[in-house]
């Protein structure tokens, strides 16, 4: 069953980001849903902004909003946008700058930055809700994860956007394990293969960043195949 309700759908082209959209489509259809993405200067910003537009053309939505946040490769400090820091590889969770317990592939307050443009343009459509498919369990522990994260930003919309502006964020995954996601895209028929979760290939998946390795044990404990092609792919007992 679907719903009238309108919403804004942040879609990077990632696992986690196509489910949630699967999820907006089978609660308010495919034409009651926006789809916004951000490219903000990282390493995979082409490869990923190549998997929204076949994910969106998948779902048949029109309605798209593509914006350019690259003032994050400017300032730097993230192995996602910043050349000279690496991404890690067969190391989950490496430690960032100064011993520091956030993965260095955290893009600092990234997720403010994404849902303050998803608000604005909920607001021009008068959409009733933001989907993101941001993910706490079974992640690489960015703050900007995390369910209190949101049920904070949900206030800051409601002091900042006009009255009658009634926006909630929705987390369909939050929640959910890596392999749950990828169970419940399967159920749905989410487009799983037009994904792209590799932090720093273009071509083939690297096999061994931290959202590969995430990625590759979720598919191995969904039981299910990952059809994107990879340049290495880590044995199931190495990714943890």
């Amino acid at each position: 069953m679907t719903d009238t309700e309108k919403a804004v759908v942040l879609l990077s082209g990632g696992m986690d980001s196509c489910v949630s959209t699967a999820i907006a489509r089978e609660r308010c259809g495919a034409g009651n849903i926006a789809l916004l993405h951000a490219g903000y200067g990282q390493r995979t910003e082409r490869r990923e902004r190549r998997a929204f537009e076949a994910i969106a053309d998948f779902y048949g939505v029109r309605e798209r909003l593509v914006v350019a946040l690259h003032h994050f490769r400017t300032m730097g400090g993230s192995a996602l946008t910043d050349p000279r820091i690496a991404v890690p590889e067969n190391d989950l969770g490496a430690p960032g700058p100064h011993s520091s317990a956030i993965p260095v592939t955290y893009v600092p307050f990234r997720n403010a930055h994404f849902l303050s443009v998803a608000v604005s343009w909920a607001e021009v459509l008068g959409a009733g809700a933001i989907y993101i498919g941001a993910v706490a369990e079974d992640s690489s522990g960015y703050p900007d994860c995390r369910p209190e994260y949101y049920r904070v930003f949900q206030e800051l919309i409601r002091v900042g956007t006009r009255p009658e502006t009634q926006v909630r964020i929705v987390t369909p995954v939050i929640e959910m394990k890596k392999s749950e996601i990828v169970r419940r895209g399967l159920e749905l028929g989410a487009p799983l293969d037009l994904t792209w979760s590799c932090y720093q290939e273009e071509d083939r998946a690297c096999g061994v960043c931290d959202s590969c390795l995430l990625r590759l044990r979720a598919f191995a404990e969904a039981g299910a195949s990952d059809a994107i092609p990879y340049r290495r792919a880590v044995p199931a007992s190495r990714r943890s």
